[in-house]
This record gives C-alpha cells, sequence and structure tokens, in this order.
C-alpha cells in the first residue's frame, strides 16, 4: 500500500488536539470508537439515527482525552444506506466528516478472520489517524452532492424503477395465461381490450381475477410513467436544463439517456482530465503483474453502475446513429470483423472514448469528430 514520504522515514505523525471519531452504521445501533491517537479508544452503542447521543459521546471523550470542549473533531463512516443526511449533519456541527467507499477498506486476507461492528469501529478509526497522518490514499473518500444535486436524481431513478415493474407485471401476466395455453403479442392498449375480451371466458374466476388485478397495477405503473416522461420532457423544452438539451442533439442520445448522464455525472462532478473519468465510470483497466505474472483484468468496474450500463447502450446506439463519426470508424476497423467475444470488449472500450468524447462536448464545445447533430424537427420529436 502506498505511504506518505513522513509516514516512510518512521516519523511521529499523530496530529495533537484532535479528537477522531469512527461509526459503524447499522439499522438498530451505531457503534462509535473516539479517541485522540494517543490513548487506547473508547467505544459506545447508540440507537440509530440518535444524534443527541452521538453529540454526548463526543463530549465525553473530549474530558476522556483531556481535549478543549471545543477542540476540532474529525470523523468517518462508511457510505450505505444511511446516504449523506448523517455527513450534513455532522458538517453542520462543525466536525470534519469523510463518506468512504467500503470496498477500498483493506481487509486481512486470511481465509478466516475476525468480523464484528465493534472490530470494523475500530479498524476504520485506525484508518482515520493514518489518512490524516499523511497516507491519502489509505483508501477512497466519496465525494458528495448538494441536498439539491441529491433530490435531482429521484426522478429518473424511479422512472427506471417503475420501468422494471411494468415488465414485472406484463412478464406475470404472460405466464399465467401460458399456464392455459394462450398467447398475446402486447399486453395493453386497445388491442389487449379486444383480445382479453375474447378469451377472458375461457379462464377459471380465480385466475381470471388475479389477471385483472395483476393488469389494474400495470395500468396504474403506466400512467405514472408517462407523467414522469412528460415531466422531463416539459422541463428539457422550457430551458430548465439546457446541459441535456445540448447532450440531446447529438443523435443517437436521447432525452432520457442524456437526463441520467447529466444528473448522476455530468451535471454536478467537475473532471480535471480523460483518467479521471474513467476511473469515476469504472472503466478503467486494472492491470496485475507480479514477478513474471503479467494478467489483464478487465475495467475495474467501481464506478458509477447506472450510466456504465448506460454508456454500453448507448455506444451501440452510436453505431447505428453516428456510423461516420470518428468513434465508429475506429470500432470498425478494429472489432466489427471480429468475433462476438471482441465485440463485446470493443463496445466496452467504445463506450469509453464515448464517455470522454461526451465530457469534452459538454465541458468545452467540441463536437465528437464526424459527429452529426440532430435537425430541429427530428430534436423535437425526440425530446
Amino acid at each position: 500500500m502506498a505511504t506518505s514520504h513522513a509516514a516512510l522515514h518512521g516519523q511521529d505523525t499523530t496530529i495533537v488536539g484532535h479528537l477522531y471519531m469512527a461509526l459503524e452504521l447499522g439499522d438498530k445501533s451505531w457503534k462509535l470508537s473516539l479517541g485522540d491517537g494517543q490513548r487506547a479508544p473508547s467505544r459506545c452503542t447508540v440507537r440509530a439515527g440518535d444524534t443527541a447521543a452521538v453529540v454526548a459521546a463526543i463530549a465525553r471523550a473530549k474530558a476522556r482525552c483531556h481535549l478543549a470542549t471545543d477542540a476540532p473533531v474529525r470523523s468517518c463512516y462508511e457510505a450505505g444506506r444511511d446516504g449523506f443526511w448523517l455527513h450534513r449533519w455532522l458538517g453542520a456541527q462543525g466536525i470534519v466528516n469523510l463518506v468512504v467507499d467500503s470496498a477500498s477498506i483493506e481487509v486481512n486476507r486470511r481465509a478466516r478472520r475476525a468480523k464484528t461492528d465493534r472490530l470494523d469501529s475500530d479498524k476504520l478509526l485506525s484508518m482515520l489517524m493514518r489518512y490524516y497522518g499523511g497516507e491519502r490514499r489509505v483508501w477512497a473518500v466519496a465525494r458528495i452532492p448538494t441536498a439539491g444535486q441529491e433530490d435531482e436524481r429521484r426522478l429518473h431513478r424511479e422512472l427506471g424503477r417503475l420501468r422494471e415493474e411494468r415488465t414485472a407485471h406484463s412478464n406475470r401476466i404472460r405466464s399465467l395465461l401460458v399456464l392455459h395455453n394462450l398467447r398475446v403479442e402486447r399486453i395493453g392498449g386497445r388491442a389487449w381490450t379486444c383480445w382479453w375480451a375474447q378469451h377472458a371466458a375461457q379462464l377459471l374466476p380465480g385466475l381470471r381475477a388475479e389477471i385483472e388485478r395483476e393488469f389494474e397495477r400495470m395500468s396504474l405503473v403506466a400512467r405514472q410513467i408517462r407523467t414522469l416522461e412528460a415531466l422531463q420532457r416539459h422541463q428539457v423544452c422550457s430551458g430548465a436544463q439546457p446541459a441535456i438539451a445540448l447532450l440531446a442533439q447529438l443523435a443517437g442520445v436521447g432525452t432520457g439517456s442524456a437526463w441520467t448522464m447529466v444528473k448522476e455525472l455530468f451535471g454536478w462532478r467537475k473532471f480535471h482530465n480523460r483518467r479521471e473519468l474513467a476511473g469515476c465510470l469504472g472503466l478503467a483497466p486494472t492491470p496485475y503483474a507480479s514477478g513474471t505474472s503479467e494478467v489483464e483484468q478487465g475495467i475495474s468496474k467501481a464506478g458509477n453502475k447506472r450510466v456504465r450500463w448506460l454508456l454500453v447502450e448507448l455506444a451501440w446506439s452510436w453505431l447505428r446513429f453516428q456510423p461516420a463519426s470518428q468513434l465508429s470508424c475506429w470500432f470498425n476497423e478494429r472489432f466489427a470483423g471480429a468475433g462476438k467475444r471482441l465485440r463485446r470488449i470493443g463496445i466496452v472500450a467504445l463506450a469509453r472514448r464515448l464517455a470522454i468524447a461526451l465530457w469534452r462536448y459538454l465541458e468545452f464545445g467540441e463536437i465528437p469528430p464526424g459527429a452529426t447533430l440532430k435537425s430541429s424537427r427530428s430534436a423535437a420529436v425526440a425530446a
């Protein structure tokens, strides 16, 4: 593991006068480990969400460590189901907090090791002290969006869940119909109404009622999907989302895809170079070299999986709608005539290059070489 220059020379990197706190967040209770780096840490358990108990635990720890009541506090916890509200609350209390990626925390590589919440909180506390002692690469720290930026993610994420739910209802109805050798191409609309009127009598009352209830739930989900899609189109057409409208001007990129790309990635994160972008998306390579062994393990898959999956879909769409672009020509020259496995590898590579091209398009106004923009009429239809 990389260590700081000071740590390599055996210097004392303890920062005196600070209280360190690690929180292991559970569903019913939180485990807290607190220390100043000179004494053994103190531990306590508080009820989940009890912020008053956290404040009281900090006050007791400061008294135990003989620190002033206004001594600065540094804390950390793992990113999880509690999200970022606790980070914002700690910041409001004057506490410098870090939200760390759970997958980046080092663990003992023995086949069997002790694993408890108390040990986890102690481990977080020691790594927090190492981080502020100079080992900045001891773990990966999450970048926290503002409350408004986080709230803007709600619409497209809910839309994605509703579409999955609609598919589940549709598949359930098809499965129930197949039990009686009844098959239908499309569920919903006028064709479904006519088909159901003709074949419903063939089913037993219990099964018929179950299918009708399932269809009612699917209809409700479909109405909610149309409402959210209309809201997206209205915001883009009204000029309230200029970045999304700009990205959707590229042929092969729809409004929904542009919305997800901006809200999940480009709208609130700032990248200095293409490597940072690829690392954020989990599209960075992960080589393994030890001695004479050298293996390429593929992409890291450590970033935003929603955007990564979307970029792969956009890469296929890009080949279809932007055949004359430099990116499409590059893919066709290297992978078009290869087998299925190489094409799957190539499409991931194209997705990485496409992400970089879209970032440069939004950040610097550079249209991807050879790419075409939608006409005003087609752009209005797509919106």
